[in-house]
């Protein structure tokens, strides 16, 4: 059987190399871990990156509207605000035996 007639591993096919596949991480002994749990950041990056590549060619990836980008924009900062303020109160009830402010 030649090398055409087999089928192509999804990783071979978004072309990570084959010395990237089914590698585990060697300071993890006790426990086998697979997947993207055994690689190391650099490995993950490259794969999601051609993960991202991939999509975008196939037309399926999400692309955010300018309203869509500005909303998630407002929300994740009225959070973030929340979580200040939040720890700033927690901070002054500490500071002030614990007297509700």
């Amino acid at each position: 059987m030649s090398n055409q007639n087999k089928e192509m591993s999804p990783e071979s096919a978004m072309g990570i190399p084959q010395e990237m596949i089914g590698e585990r991480n060697p300071s993890l002994k006790s426990k086998r871990i697979r997947g993207f749990a055994g690689m190391d950041e650099a490995k993950k990056r490259t794969i999601a990156s051609l993960g991202g590549k991939a999509a975008h060619i196939k037309g399926t990836a999400h692309q955010f509207t300018h309203e869509e980008a500005k909303a998630a924009g407002k929300k994740g900062g009225e959070a973030r605000s929340r979580k200040i303020n939040n720890e700033k109160l927690m901070r002054l009830n500490r500071e002030n035996g614990d007297q509700i402010i």
